[in-house]
């Protein structure tokens, strides 16, 4: 049973903490904005003084109080709050992005409902790992209109995930009042529908809300499957710092402040009026002192340095290596490393619908199912659900393998890859980190239509903190395969669905591409010609035919671009032509383009301009004619490689 007095402080601590970043704020002594708890108190200490010290939650943006009642160090917080280096990211996580994983805080989430993503993913990660603790999914009222959360209760459900859905529900997302935005006023009812126990409490009644959380937590234990709480609260400030509450009437605010859950506690305590001020005086000081603390020290940031060396996690140094090789295909290669990541790694899994049974979309997975039952699990239809939870199960240890079924769907599972698994180890200031690989087909060629043929590996060329390879042959597809999963970064794998049949050579276990290595086809002193994916086997075709001497560079790795490489050609041959399966603008060609013509030696070599070969700037067509012409075509690229070489 929790010490009552430990408990009131606890929610004290949290109400004077809040109480002074308000006042900073209004004085204009703190930057950027914050997302005050004040009336909550009691379902944040209720939450985290139930939980044991190996569970982990996963705060919503309004954090500040699961933080301290998990028992964050107030200074560290202040500090934070001051984008100080001595602030618990930092300085770089700022209000809505308080990680500390000394208190098992997974951090926040400022994307309303990703947080339960990223619980689940937790919740993943130490089923797996066979450990007794759970992962604590927090959202509002308002997140539960977002399909992610209903994605990830039957997510949890289908596959008895250890993970507590905790709303609470403050009948307000940001200004919308629950009654007019969620279609019905009981929340918790919801669970039913996914098959999932639910359990309702009052969340201004500190001893009400630890006794559901305790008796829903032996539950996820006992039972082996999730829960859902819902505790009926309200926060007696505005949204943010900005918010005048103007969509709030006095009488329905005065209601609620007759039921602090801070005053209804101490009634409860029934404590000498003595003895509650100089408890009251005492948690105040403490405050006071963290913040003085973090004060004094508020200017101290940061370098630039620093701060880039939290991007990318410290990468080993992994030789390129080429063992014995053997004939395949583009579509066996991947399979081959999958294998070969799965046998030897018991973190690593392969992730995604119909990976499983039926081998996957294009066959990639194949039988890999029979070999590696408990590490190839097939999800339900639910792209954003099980990419954000593959972040937060990477973020515990795991190495999943996501497989996205087409690259066109990589939109939907855009948040968890471009929000939270690239900069996870970013916003933490290196609490975290996210190994994890996401895998899906791009491209034309195979009759798929406009929405199962984009290539748009250019959507996510500019986020920070992420890898993008694209192999063209079925040696850099199984080497390079292999150098992701090792990577402590997240990295997205490009496949193109009109390569898997293409045959060739792949090395055997011990070969490795590291990713940030571009392959040299062919040597030549004419023209530096430069491609990736299926464009590179166009274009091997065209310099085939025509016989110019060329310097043929196959990327592989996206981001980062092998410069070094490219550098030494274009310096050699002055000439450059680059050929995509993408449109221009903004794409991979025209960040090449860009870096050559910044630099001031590649620029003077060059003996005419760069010339870049795209796709057409256009859906790709169904119709085979079109859609063959929509592309960079070999007698295309023939007719570009001659002119430029006249």
């Amino acid at each position: 049973m929790v010490d009552k007095i430990e408990a009131y402080k606890a929610m004290l601590r949290s109400r004077f903490f809040e109480e002074k970043v308000r006042d900073l704020f209004a004085e204009g002594g703190m930057y950027g904005t914050t997302h005050l708890n004040i009336g909550q108190e009691a379902s944040h200490a209720g939450l985290c003084l139930a939980l044991d010290g190996d569970d982990w939650i996963v705060p919503t943006h309004r954090c500040h109080g699961f933080n301290v009642a998990r028992g964050s160090s107030l200074t560290a917080m202040f500090a934070e709050l001051y984008g100080s280096r001595h602030g618990l990211c930092m300085g770089i996580g700022g209000s809505m992005h308080m990680s500390d994983v000394s208190t098992r805080d997974f951090g926040a989430s400022a994307v309303v409902g990703s947080s339960v993503a990223l619980a689940t993913g937790i919740a993943f990660a130490l089923s797996r790992q066979h450990r007794r603790a759970i992962g604590v999914a927090i959202l509002g009222d308002g997140a539960t209109s977002r399909g992610v959360v209903h994605e990830c209760m039957n997510l949890a459900s289908v596959w008895s995930l250890p993970v507590l859905f905790y709303c609470e529900n403050n009948h307000y997302g940001m200004s919308a009042s629950a009654a007019r935005m969620v279609s019905t006023g009981d929340i918790a009812g919801r669970a039913a529908a996914y098959g999932i126990r639910a359990f309702r409490a009052d969340g201004n009644d500190f001893d009400d809300v630890y006794d559901t959380v305790r008796r829903a937590r032996n539950h996820i234990l006992e039972h082996g499957e999730p829960a859902f709480v819902e505790v009926d609260t309200y926060r007696q400030c505005g949204h943010s710092k900005s918010d005048g509450c103007v969509y709030r009437t006095s009488q329905e605010e005065q209601q609620w402040r007759e039921k602090d859950p801070i005053l209804l506690y101490e009634r409860r305590l029934a404590l000498p009026k003595e003895t509650l001020r100089g408890i009251r005086e005492s948690v105040r000081q403490e405050v006071e002192d963290a913040h003085r603390e973090a004060w004094l020290h508020r200017s101290e940031t940061l370098s630039m340095q620093e701060l880039a060396s939290f991007v990318h996690s410290p990468v080993r140094n992994m030789p390129q290596r080429t063992g014995a090789t053997h004939p395949t295909t583009y579509r066996l290669a991947i399979r081959e490393a999958l294998d070969e990541i799965l046998e030897g790694d018991g973190r690593a899994t392969l992730i995604g619908e119909d990976v499983g049974l039926y081998g996957g979309c294009f066959g990639v997975s194949g039988d890999l199912w029979t070999r590696h039952p408990d590490q190839v699990l097939e999800t339900p239809v639910s792209e954003e659900a099980f990419t954000t939870m593959a972040a937060g199960a990477a973020a515990m240890g795991e190495h999943p393998i996501v497989e996205i079924m087409y690259g066109d769907f990589c939109t939907l599972a855009s948040d968890g890859l471009v929000n939270h698994a690239a900069k996870l180890r970013y916003m933490s200031a290196g609490q975290l980190s996210c190994p994890m690989v996401l895998r899906t087909p791009m491209g034309s060629g195979t009759g798929h239509g406009s929405q199962h043929t984009q290539s748009l590996e250019a959507m996510f060329l500019n986020v920070p903190g992420l890898k993008i390879v694209a192999p063209s042959d079925p040696f850099t597809a199984k080497a390079v395969l292999k150098a992701a999963a090792a990577d402590p970064d997240p990295v997205l794998f490009l496949e193109h669905k009109a390569l898997y049949g293409s045959a060739g050579e792949a090395g055997d276990s011990l070969t490795f591409w590291p990713i940030g290595r571009a392959q040299v086809l062919t040597q030549g002193d004419g023209l530096t010609l430069i491609s990736y994916s299926r464009a590179t086997l166009t274009c091997r075709r065209a310099v085939s035919e025509c016989g110019a001497s060329v310097d043929h560079i196959d990327l592989v790795s996206l981001k980062p671009l092998d410069m070094e490489t490219i550098r030494a050609s274009v310096l050699k041959t002055g000439r450059v032509l680059i050929v995509q399966e993408t449109p221009e603008e903004g794409s991979v060609g025209a960040s090449i383009a860009a870096a050559i013509a910044s630099d001031a030696s590649m620029l003077g070599a060059l003996k005419a301009p760069v010339r870049i070969v795209s796709s057409l700037d256009m859906p790709i067509p169904f119709s085979r004619p079109l859609e063959r012409d929509t592309v960079p075509t070999s007698e295309l690229v023939i007719d570009c490689i001659l002119a430029m070489l006249e």
